[in-house]
């Protein structure tokens, strides 16, 4: 198993993922190539008192560096020497086995798909992140960032790679697909959600997906479903309104309850594990990343300001990810998709 890792991409590069990479690689073994500005590499390397690379560990030198600033559409061509473009290169080579970048959203995307292609038949690449519910799982959001405008068509296939997704990743048997909604009546909804809703139903009928209807976004962190089908503008304004209420809980319970006195700073004491284990359910640095769905290669999208920890998470989620490859059945079930289409 070998991950190719953007060594220059993110806020914190090349400090973090070069840190990051490092302690993965002692820690578990996972062969890891870093791309990148090499002479930047080694110097992150000195400053830490760090001689020699893990075994296991490579550098494939990349001078240049895509900006955020770049227009996603030229960055194949204008920055084709950059790490993000020379690993995505790679591992189209077969050169490892998954990517991961903490490098421009909207770069990243289109050199995936430009570079690794999409999954035959899949129309967009979505963003499946998964977090933790209040039932004891994990519910993914599809699409939540990657396509801001959508038709119904892409909100079928999300709700297709999200299933299989929860399946091969998740570990969850039979999951539940539900169509982010203002109301869970099927008359609910703009064009769009009335639409993809008798689109999922036919799915459902043809045993494709477990689709239960529309779900509100209040109840998508209770766990109500474990899947939640949506456009990425609509998917990423929720998951971000789940973290910052999340953060603001966290630091109101502790200012409010935990601090207000010496009785609650001992019940603080007394109960700091839990508290502390619960907040790092929602940390994205323990997540790694969210998976571009649908790209025929594994492609992880780390956070922007990602530290050594969160590239650890990623490089974990990427060895997950590879290990999974739920790509060929991904076209099984498009190819039996397509087949009842005009049933």
């Amino acid at each position: 198993m070998k991950i190719i890792l953007d060594a220059m991409g993110g806020d914190n590069a090349p400090e973090a993922p070069v840190l990051g990479a490092i302690e993965a690689a002692k820690a578990t073994g996972t062969q890891i190539t870093l791309v990148g500005r090499g002479e930047e590499i080694l110097s992150v390397m000195r400053k830490h008192g760090i001689d020699n690379l893990p075994e296991g560990m490579e550098i494939a030198n990349a001078e240049d560096v895509v900006d955020m600033h770049d227009d996603p559409g030229s960055v194949i061509h204008k920055r084709k020497n950059s790490s993000m473009i020379v690993g995505l290169k790679m591992l189209a080579e077969g050169q490892g086995d998954a990517f991961v970048s903490a490098g421009s959203t909207g770069a990243l995307l289109t050199g995936a798909t430009l570079i690794i292609k999409r999954v035959k038949g899949i129309r967009r690449a979505a963003m499946g992140p998964a977090f933790p519910n209040k039932a004891g799982g994990k519910t993914v959001i599809c699409d939540c960032g990657a396509n801001a405008e959508c038709t119904p068509e892409f909100l079928l296939q999300f709700g297709l790679m999200g299933s299989l997704f929860a399946k091969k990743n998740l570990g969850i048997k039979n999951p539940r697909v539900g169509l982010l909604n203002i109301g869970t009546e099927d008359s609910k909804g703009t064009k769009l959600q009335l639409e993809t809703y008798p689109l999922l139903q036919k799915a459902h009928d043809n045993g494709l997906i477990n689709f239960v209807g529309n779900v509100e976004g209040r109840d998508v962190p209770l766990g109500a479903v474990d899947v939640v089908v949506c456009d990425g503008f609509s998917g990423n304004v929720m998951l971000k309104t789940i973290e910052g209420t999340a953060m603001y809980m966290g630091s109101m319970m502790k200012h409010k309850i935990f601090l207000r006195s010496i009785f609650s700073k001992i019940g603080y004491l007394l109960c700091k594990k839990g508290v502390n284990e619960v907040m790092s359910l929602l940390d994205y640095r323990t997540i790694g990343g969210t998976q571009f769905l649908g790209i025929k290669k594994p492609v992880i999208k780390a956070h922007g300001s990602s530290d050594a920890l969160a590239f650890r998470s990623a490089i974990r989620q990427a060895v997950e990810a590879a290990n999974a490859d739920f790509n060929a059945e991904l076209e099984q079930q498009l190819a039996k998709m397509k087949e009842t289409a005009n049933d």
